[in-house]
């Protein structure tokens, strides 16, 4: 006999953006004049195109690969030697913080790492997850077995939910109780939330005295334009002993087609063993990374390494410009219709409170028939996400201004 993971069959209905896929289109197969004017600002999916020091990057190590001389065949599984040292010295050591070459680990995606990393993380963990929170932190905890069964909420039994609402900022608080692995996101997904320098030493220490890791997701950490927030949990005294921090090109240089990202795994980093020992992580990782992963394609990382060039930071900043400049025009928009607003000022998120009588899903349906307008209802992102929307500012700014006069025409 043939036996499953029966930890799948705990996961709820399905995963948030395939049921938004699912609405919309049945949405666009009923209505096809109205599926002519549809504007997607759900999923998090940039639609600029990549910026030329990247195009031109692409060809040229495309070119190399039609010559024996410069073909490359398999890299090193971690990545290669000219992206991991333009990462390191770019995005750490240039801001005066020590991260070696050979601490970071390319991959193909920062979503999945943060389920990767649990490969190496015993099941005896206590699991700490903000509420609302990015869906991937709960659900590839629930597939390797670290969970119970889901209650009515959605909320699943032995996970430590972290509330986040606008009494504290939307950033969570360390709890009272005892918890060895922390998921927190700085620029927050969904919440355009950002964590201060004092919030994150406050979780640096609790981590210290729990003896626990912090998985610090910085994926948009590009689009900080407060100059007191920190862009890296390594900015923190301490951190090298308690985190792990996941970066990505996607929502930077716009890969998420072309799919590079790396993972920061300090060699100071310990975690015990089942007889008490202590050992550090980052062999682990790096075995687990050779055993389960080929590595990205070489011309990728070349990509990716034309993004540190002069005219890459540049274009890069233009990118950042442009997204943010459309998640000023949606905030402006959401609030002229009279709906509370957060986030859109150093993320590009917008978090926005259903009007009375709505629920998540009851706005989305409401801003999909009569808008014609695709967002996300926060309560696919937790309990606490209820009475929430989430719109994204991954657009053209022809679309952000249309968005932003259909929210205002909108009859509630």
């Amino acid at each position: 006999m043939s036996y499953l993971n029966d930890n799948y069959l705990k996961l709820k209905a399905g995963y948030l953006f395939p049921e938004i896929g699912r609405r919309v289109k049945a949405f666009c197969d009923a209505n096809p004049d109205a599926a002519k004017r549809l504007i997607r600002c759900g999923i998090g999916d940039v639609t600029e195109p990549l910026p030329p020091a990247v195009i031109a990057a692409l060809h040229r190590a495309v070119d190399e690969m039609a010559s024996r001389t410069t073909f490359r065949g398999y890299g090193p599984e971690q990545g290669y030697d000219f992206l991991r040292s333009a990462i390191a010295k770019n995005d750490f050591r240039d801001h005066g913080l020590e991260i070696a070459d050979d601490e970071v680990f390319v991959s193909d995606g920062s979503k999945c790492d943060c389920g990767n990393i649990l490969d190496v993380l015993g099941h005896q963990n206590k699991i700490a997850i903000s509420d609302p929170v990015y869906p991937v932190y709960v659900d590839t905890n629930v597939m390797a077995g670290h969970t119970g069964d889901a209650d009515a909420n959605g909320a699943y039994a032995g996970l430590i939910y972290l509330p986040c609402t606008p009494a504290n900022g939307f950033i969570p608080e360390p709890p009272k109780e005892h918890a060895d692995i922390i998921y927190l996101c700085s620029p927050n997904n969904p919440t355009g939330a950002v964590a201060t320098r004092a919030q994150l030493e406050a979780w640096v220490a609790y981590a210290l005295a729990h003896k626990a890791i912090i998985l610090f997701d910085a994926a948009y950490e590009a689009y900080i334009a407060d100059p007191a927030i920190p862009h890296s949990i390594y900015e923190i005294p301490g951190a090298r002993q308690c985190a792990i921090e996941f970066r990505s090109f996607s929502k930077n240089g716009g890969f998420t087609g072309t799919r590079c990202a790396y993972t920061v795994v300090p060699k100071s980093l310990l975690a015990a063993t089942r007889t008490g020992d202590y050992q550090p992580l980052h062999p682990l990782w790096n075995r687990r990374m050779a055993t389960k992963f080929n590595g990205v394609s070489y011309i990728v990382q070349r990509a990716a390494e034309a993004l540190y060039s002069a005219e890459g930071k540049a274009q890069i900043k233009a990118l950042i410009e442009h997204y943010m400049g459309n998640a000023r025009v949606l905030v402006t928009g959401a609030k002229a219709a009279g709906l509370t607003v957060y986030g859109g000022i150093n993320a590009p998120y917008i978090w926005v409170q259903t009007p009375a009588g709505y629920n998540s899903w009851q706005a989305f349906d409401k801003i999909l028939n009569d808008a014609n307008v695709v967002i996300t209802p926060g309560s696919g992102f937790g309990s606490k996400g209820e009475g929430y929307f989430r719109i994204s500012s991954f657009n053209s700014r022809a679309n952000a201004d249309e968005v932003a006069r259909r929210l205002q025409a909108l009859a509630w």
